[in-house]
């Protein structure tokens, strides 16, 4: 059974351990990179969630969930305030093309249903626009682009 784990002192070794296959790499950033900014994200009094996914015991992913701006993100969209972002999202390159991902998906939906930072109307993400795979699993949830760009990133978007 699939389930989300806060990173922690414990466990982030291991999920700095995770990769995608190379050809996937400049579709998500490093867990590496993530973990630094959900960092940042929080000491500039923003709200980051990383967490790993496991299959009961064994590491198979990373996602990070985030809401609002913080202090720091000067270019952030619009759609950003006030809302919830599905940050990151990314399966090991062992454990990719068993479902994972939708799965993972699901259990981040309802980590953000639950509004551990009040109420919102959405929650958005981004990807390139060359990514058809995420573009498909995203438009199996209901998430439609918006047609918002978050740099290079095509942003889409889920009412809640």
């Amino acid at each position: 059974m699939l389930r989300l784990e806060k990173v922690n002192g414990k466990n982030v070794w291991e999920l700095l351990k995770l990769r995608v296959e190379d050809d996937q790499r400049s579709f998500v950033a490093s867990n590496y990179t993530s973990i630094v900014e959900a960092y940042t994200a929080i000491t500039g009094n923003g709200y980051a969630f990383p967490f790993g996914i496991y299959d009961e015991d064994i590491p198979v992913g990373f996602l990070m969930i985030g809401f609002d701006a913080d202090d720091y993100w000067d270019d952030a969209p619009a759609i950003a305030k006030g809302n919830y972002n599905l940050w990151r999202l990314m399966i090991d390159k062992a454990y990719q093309k068993r479902g994972y991902g939708k799965e993972a998906v699901r259990l981040a939906l309802d980590f953000i249903e639950s509004f551990p930072c009040g109420k919102a109307d959405f929650c958005w993400l981004s990807y390139e626009p060359e990514n058809e795979v995420a573009r498909q699993l995203y438009r199996s949830f209901g998430f439609a682009e918006n047609g918002e760009m978050d740099g290079e990133e095509v942003i889409a978007v889920l009412r809640l």
